[in-house]
């Protein structure tokens, strides 16, 4: 050693996986039992011949298909780092991270590839509209409508599951009283108390099947019943089914009794 330096030979020095620079870990950063399992992932993912793999990212609460790209064994390893969505840019040939520009990053809560490994579902959070235009995901042209001629493929036509249809239904509807037979569904805007009544009355429709051991279509069929007039409610109170699975996803690692504690009772 010269003037006191302590730096090792270039033959001693231990190599940095090729899992840490998709990390962006330094030299000595983390431990090599701690990379290699990563790259033994990365590894194990079918790339193409071009290193890519497809990389798709779907809301984690509401189930919708943000956007699809392309990733290669940096960006999935970014991700795995940083919890953003990493793509690789095939036109610019280079990373990029969704949001880096807008700011509408996608947060991501797991990874999923496929039974094939050769595919990746980023299951995130977005901050904001995902698409460049300015719409909630970039799939919003519906095939059945172009093929019938309709003009209707704007950026409101989203990817709906029968869940958000029917919450798109109810929107659409509020203001509408729907009479059916001799059962008036009163306008809840209008009448709160009588229908908060009425649905009291569907959970106890929906009791009664339990206790009554009635056909589980039964059961289902109240279920139903119950769950819309549910979200009509939440509707009223401007509450999005997006922020209930939200809420539900918060609580999937907390007991009921943590749960509310930690509500605010102010």
């Amino acid at each position: 050693m010269q003037g006191g330096s302590t730096s090792q030979p270039s033959h001693c020095r231990r190599s940095v996986p090729r899992a840490a620079a998709a990390l962006g870990a330094e030299p000595g950063g983390l431990p090599d039992d701690e990379l290699r399992p990563v790259d033994t992932l990365l590894d194990s993912v079918k790339w193409d011949d071009k290193g890519l793999a497809v990389a798709i990212a779907q809301n984690v609460d509401t189930g919708a298909i943000l956007m699809q790209g392309f990733a290669n064994k940096e960006a999935l390893g970014k991700t795995i780092s940083t919890r953003k969505a990493t793509f690789f840019s095939r036109s610019r040939s280079s990373l990029w991270t969704k949001g880096e520009t807008s700011m509408n990053f996608i947060n991501v809560h797991d990874i999923f590839l496929d039974c094939d490994r050769d595919s990746i579902i980023y299951l995130g959070k977005p901050d904001g509209p995902t698409c460049h235009t300015g719409a909630e995901t970039c799939y919003y042209t519906s095939v059945y409508d172009a093929l019938q001629g309709s003009e209707a493929t704007t950026q409101e036509r989203l990817v709906t599951t029968t869940l958000y249809s029917l919450e798109d239904t109810i929107s659409r509807r509020q203001e509408e009283i729907v009479t059916e037979g001799e059962c008036v569904i009163y306008n809840p805007i209008n009448d709160i108390p009588d229908y908060c009544m009425y649905y009291s009355e569907e959970a106890g429709e929906l009791i009664q099947t339990l206790l009554e051991n009635e056909d589980k279509s039964r059961t289902a069929s109240e279920m139903a019943d119950l769950l819309y007039h549910a979200m009509v409610l939440l509707r009223v109170k401007g509450v999005k089914m997006e922020e209930v699975f939200e809420k539900l996803r918060k609580r999937f690692s907390q007991s009921g009794i943590e749960e509310k504690s930690s509500r605010n009772k102010s």
